[in-house]
C-alpha cells in the first residue's frame, strides 16, 4: 500500500509543479539567453543518465576497455549520430554495434 501512496504523491507533486506554471506561461516571456540555455537541458540530462551506465556497466568499478560492449556501442552510436544526424539510425546502429560486440566477445 505504501507504493500506492508514493506513486500518488509523485503524481500530485508533478501535477502541481506543471500546473502552477501553465497559467502563467502565456503572460511571461523569458529572455532570449535563457531560452537558448534551456535548449541544452535535454542533452545534458540524457548525458548524465547514459554516461555512468556506459562506464559503470556492473555498477561497481569503471570499465573503460575494449571488453565493455556498452562503451563500444556508445562510441559507435555517438559516431553514427554525429555523422547522420538521424535519431532512428543512431539507435539502430548503436544497438547493432553493442550486440555485435557482445557476440564477438562471446
Amino acid at each position: 500500500m505504501n507504493e500506492v501512496y508514493l506513486i500518488a504523491g509523485m503524481a500530485g507533486v508533478t501535477f502541481l509543479i506543471r500546473y502552477t506554471m501553465h497559467p502563467a506561461s502565456g503572460r511571461m516571456e523569458f529572455p532570449k539567453l535563457f531560452e537558448r540555455m534551456l535548449a541544452y537541458v535535454p542533452p545534458a540530462v540524457l548525458t548524465a543518465i547514459i554516461i555512468p551506465a556506459i562506464i559503470f556497466p556492473s555498477g561497481q568499478a569503471p570499465m573503460v576497455s575494449f571488453e565493455n560492449p556498452y562503451l563500444i556501442g556508445g562510441i559507435g552510436a555517438f559516431a553514427v549520430g554525429w555523422w547522420t544526424k538521424n535519431l532512428l539510425t543512431t539507435i539502430v546502429a548503436g544497438m547493432g554495434i553493442f550486440l555485435g560486440w557482445q557476440w564477438f566477445l562471446g
